[in-house]
């Protein structure tokens, strides 16, 4: 038997909106245990993707150090208003300030070896399933291990 994306993939796809902010997608992605969310028009067209780990950037210490130094800069040596600071350090952006715009997808009619090379020569978690353009699921290596397993493929 031939498997496919679409046999393996999670469908409905769970996807944010371009104006959904960060804090919303972090939201998304702990309440329903994923780890990105496609970030699609309202037409269901792939506009790019938001995971984990482009949420997390913000914290990293060297992020925390450049901002620190603009800061300073845009103070020169005078005190600045806490609530201004405050503003400064609120995270008001959205999924399209923060998502990867160039997303490999994959088609529903894939094969798993095709779609395995895809995901291992790109270091892809999880990708997009589209038909036309739009957004139908998402499949992660997960899937396509647990594929794997069900099927005992073996590779050629």
């Amino acid at each position: 038997m031939t498997v496919t994306t679409a046999d393996i993939m999670t469908a409905p796809a769970i996807c944010a909106a371009p104006e959904t902010t960060i804090a919303q997608v972090a939201s998304m992605l702990a309440s329903n245990r994923i780890s990105a969310v496609p970030v699609c028009a309202p037409d269901g067209t792939l506009l790019g993707i938001v995971s984990e780990g482009d949420i997390l950037k913000p914290f990293s210490e060297s992020f925390r150090r450049r901002r620190d130094w603009w800061t300073g800069v845009m103070a020169e040596g005078e005190s600045l208003p806490r609530d201004f600071i405050e503003y400064l350090r609120a995270d008001l952006r959205t999924a399209s300030d923060l998502m990867v715009r160039h997303v490999i997808a994959a088609e529903e009619d894939m094969l798993l070896p095709h779609l395995a090379d895809l995901m291992t020569r790109h270091g892809i978690k999880r990708m997009p399933v589209v038909r036309a353009g739009k957004v139908v699921g998402v499949v992660s290596r997960s899937d396509l291990v647990s594929a794997v397993a069900k099927s005992q493929l073996t590779p050629d």
